[in-house]
């Protein structure tokens, strides 16, 4: 890790990045794809790089939230095939698909679980694996020059990294069956209008957009945020009473916090409120 002039914090892998700005004690990471040369398709070494800068942002308490992005003309195209078919010719399918296990799953369920809001900033095409990261996210920022693909069906694979579960969430089930078993380049444009994307913004404009959202973020109540993350979550796959029970449960806990109480004090002087993230 080494510090920068404005005093935020880098550290990488060969390709996978993670940078924490913003004012102790309200950070954001910032974790990029590092592959421009391969559109950020993930090897096993990206997906290794990129499962363990997930959980360390998930980890640290001084980073209140996080971004998703990729370098150069792609967010990420997914799989890297070029190793996909090594691996498939060498060693079978059997072996082949232990990734998803090994490494897909876990990415994708720590970015849906960690108590902090995560932001995808989609800078260009976003394929396979790599929408499904993005639609991991809890807010996703595109280029107006990105675009998502739901790829799998077009190389004969069903959909991994979450998608069968996000995707129906974000668009309902017949819309997601229609883009996975036709996969297309869906414009910045459509995704706004799809619900796939939060706001679509000029390319010079996305990492302005993404700072100062991923910022206002990083200054919120983040134990607020974590228990809603918790409740759309719960809600997704339960009955009304389970669901009902998780927000009472959460309404316990958030209302037990530093910031609800110090909010309340500031509503009833009628100043704003300043958030501390616990």
């Amino acid at each position: 890790m080494s510090a920068t002039d404005d005093g935020s914090s880098t550290a990488s892998a060969a390709s996978v990045s993670y940078r924490v700005d913003g004012a102790p004690g309200a950070q954001v990471a910032t974790i990029t794809l590092e592959r421009p040369e391969a559109m950020n398709g993930l090897d096993t070494e990206t997906k290794d790089s990129l499962l363990a800068a997930c959980r360390r942002a998930a980890a640290a308490p001084d980073v209140r939230c996080v971004v998703l992005t990729g370098r150069g003309r792609a967010f990420c195209v997914g799989q890297d095939l070029k190793e996909h078919l090594e691996t498939l010719t060498a060693s079978g399918a059997e072996q082949l698909f232990d990734t998803v296990r090994e490494h897909y799953n876990p990415i994708v369920t720590s970015l849906l679980t960690m108590p902090k809001p995560v932001v995808a900033a989609v800078n260009g095409v976003a394929a396979g694996a790599g929408a499904s990261l993005a639609l991991a996210c809890d807010l996703r920022v595109l280029s107006e020059d990105a675009g998502f693909n739901l790829a799998f069906a077009g190389v004969g694979l069903s959909c991994d990294t979450g998608s069968s579960w996000t995707l129906p969430q974000l668009v309902g089930r017949g819309k997601a069956l229609e883009l996975l078993y036709f996969p297309r380049t869906i414009s910045a444009a459509e995704s706004r209008d799809l619900g796939l994307a939060t706001t679509v913004v000029a390319a010079d404009e996305l990492d302005d957009e993404v700072t100062r959202l991923a910022h206002r973020l990083a200054q919120g109540p983040t134990v607020a945020y974590a228990a809603i993350r918790r409740a759309v979550t719960t809600s997704a796959s339960s009955d009304l009473a389970t669901a009902l029970e998780t927000e009472a449960g959460l309404m316990d806990l958030t209302g037990a916090t530093d910031d609800h109480r110090r909010a309340v004090q500031s509503f009833v002087a009628k100043e704003k409120p300043t958030f501390q993230g616990r």
